[in-house]
């Protein structure tokens, strides 16, 4: 091997590795100094010489979360739209996948086009119209009313998911089970849906994950504790001279902890999920 190339190589990797490092560092830093300010007290929050680690370690933000904020009936809340919509979309989006990636009909092409389409629409423009549509079937300040618009936002993405990870899954098994007698709902839940765990996982994670992040229709939607969410409820963390940094750090880390643990849990299963039909033979 020429000398040159062997460096250019070697040069290459570093600064490959360079780049994945601050890819890193940038996504990771603002968690941990939210976990760091968690612990520290309020004089050392606003000391203007900021430190990487708590001088004194401290517990009393995590607790005032739950003291008088009703913080456990929002994550509560969070846990049953996020649950809900999850729940929904793939149930919907599963048949509707599976229809556009076994059978042949005109305009199919059409219709996955109007399905991305409809994705791309900016929440913002259609929030008007749609708390009118909600105020009139008397769904605001209810779990239905963040349901029904969030699983309506998150069904082009089931669907995209789905379609392309049921175009990997071999049509000959389904030929050779109709062949022994099985019928359209023993071949679906028998044979499609173990082989497509990876696809659901995926698109359930991605789903929930997008449902329990979201702040513009929980703020418009909900009113009164009974069905904030955790964006709403962090938001109004606010203090009456000023804003308890600790106490909202320490809400950030309670809520974006338990996502983490389960992504990296999950990660071969989402990964899976993700690259089917990237690759063809």
């Amino acid at each position: 091997m020429n000398p040159a190339t062997g460096i250019k190589k070697k040069i290459l990797r570093l600064n490959s590795l360079l780049i994945v490092f601050a890819v890193v560092f940038t996504s990771v830093f603002p968690l941990y100094w939210a976990a760091n300010t968690s612990f520290k007290t309020r004089n050392e929050i606003f000391n203007q010489e900021q430190t990487f680690f708590p001088k004194t370690f401290i517990f009393s933000n995590y607790i005032e979360v739950f003291e008088g904020r009703k913080f456990e009936r929002n994550i509560l809340n969070s846990v049953i739209i996020a649950g809900g919509t999850t729940i929904f979309s793939l149930s919907v989006g599963l048949f509707c996948a599976y229809a556009l990636a076994r059978l042949k009909f005109r305009g199919k092409y059409f219709v996955l086009s109007a399905i991305l389409v409809v994705s791309m629409f900016p929440q913002i423009s259609i929030l008007s119209p749609l708390f009118i549509l909600l105020r009139n079937l008397r769904l605001l300040n209810t779990y239905g009313g963040l349901i029904l618009p969030y699983t309506t936002f998150s069904l082009p993405l089931t669907i995209w998911l789905l379609t392309n990870y049921f175009r990997e899954i071999p049509f000959g098994l389904e030929e050779a089970a109709r062949i022994d007698g099985a019928s359209y709902y023993q071949i679906l839940s028998r044979i499609i849906l173990p082989l497509a765990v990876p696809g659901l996982v995926t698109s359930g994670m991605l789903v929930f994950i997008q449902t329990w992040n979201e702040f513009l229709f929980a703020l418009a939607f909900t009113i009164t504790d009974k069905t904030k969410t955790i964006p709403v409820a962090i938001a109004h963390f606010q203090g009456q001279y000023e804003t308890p940094w600790g106490t909202l750090m320490a809400a950030t880390v309670i809520v974006t902890l338990p996502l983490i643990i389960l992504v990296l849990f999950m990660q071969k299963r989402i990964v899976s999920g993700l690259t089917a039909g990237g690759i063809k033979e």
